[in-house]
């Protein structure tokens, strides 16, 4: 019965145009369309479904979740998603909650012996499961202080706890808690992630990262194609074409400037790259979002 009250109160307060709540990290959406796949960052979060379907793509990894199931993301990644089960009569309702590693951090060092199971390798940054009972009250607990303010500012952060933990000892436990580890494998990730991001527009080696987060290249390597899918090269390649195409959306007739912006030397290989991971060249993206959102919204992030 749980799910079917998440799926009320969220049809009462979740809106198309914002996934912002009066309560903090706490984050409640609705799509009433299947739309095409867009371009975004996944964010470190907890994703619940509770009407509707979706799909997640990282890499060649794909993840599809429905009704019941949630989705958690450990390191913030430059994914494509899409509902593929929304429909004005019913549409696809979602519930999230941002992970904060000092939170999770704290929780794992005041936790019994014994309660919580040891990290052995890299966990993946990405995986879905099926909520348990405990987990989908937890939340619906958490959404009905929506409608109470008053008590919100006590019980919240309580509740969004729980919620944690239920993470932390669950399926998918081994994720959620190499967010809070400083020593995880996921922590140097993390580190060559951010490096990448801030400096994805210009060439580097795998052995420049790997010198910079203090690991060997072979390490850095191994790590993150189990955590993210992907090389470090490949990653970079999809945070130049991620924050391509988001340039595109705000400047549609600049695309030679903006394959230069984002690192490509050569507006071949950029349109070439482009077309292969969002199905059309950038020409196409251009012309649409330059005569407006008829065919679909702009991606974001």
């Amino acid at each position: 019965m749980s799910l079917d009250e998440l799926r009320t109160l969220l049809a009462r307060h979740a809106r198309s145009d914002s996934y912002t709540t009066a309560i903090e990290g706490v984050q409640i959406g609705r799509a009433e369309r299947a739309d095409a796949p867009s371009a975004s960052m996944s964010g470190t979060v907890m994703a619940l479904i509770a009407q509707g379907a979706k799909r997640l793509a990282l890499g060649d990894r794909v993840f599809d979740y429905h009704a019941g199931q949630y989705l958690v993301a450990s390191v913030d990644l430059p994914v494509t998603g899409h509902f593929t089960e929304a429909g004005p009569r019913e549409p696809a309702l979602g519930f999230g909650l941002l992970l904060e590693p000092s939170t999770i951090a704290e929780m794992l060092l005041q936790a019994a012996p014994g309660t919580v199971p040891r990290n052995g390798s890299a966990a993946p940054a990405i995986a879905v499961s099926d909520a348990s009972d405990e987990l989908l009250d937890a939340v619906v607990r958490l959404v009905r202080l929506l409608d109470r303010p008053r008590d919100a500012g006590m019980l919240a952060p309580l509740v969004k706890r729980e919620i944690l933990w239920r993470l932390i000892t669950g399926e998918q436990g081994a994720t959620v808690r190499q967010i809070g580890l400083a020593d995880s494998k996921l922590s140097h990730i993390a580190r060559a992630v951010q490096w990448i991001r801030e400096n994805y527009r210009n060439p580097f080696r795998v052995e420049d990262v790997a010198a910079v987060i203090g690991v060997s290249s072979s390490t850095l390597h191994r790590n993150f194609q189990a955590v993210t899918g992907m090389s470090p090269i490949q990653f970079q390649k999809r945070i130049r074409l991620h924050e391509a195409r988001l340039l595109l959306a705000t400047h549609p007739r600049d695309i030679a400037y903006i394959g230069y912006r984002v690192g490509y030397d050569s507006p071949s290989q950029f349109s070439r790259e482009y077309r292969r991971l969002f199905g059309a060249p950038p020409s196409h993206d251009a012309v649409r979002w330059s005569t407006g959102p008829a065919d679909g919204a702009a991606p974001h992030r």
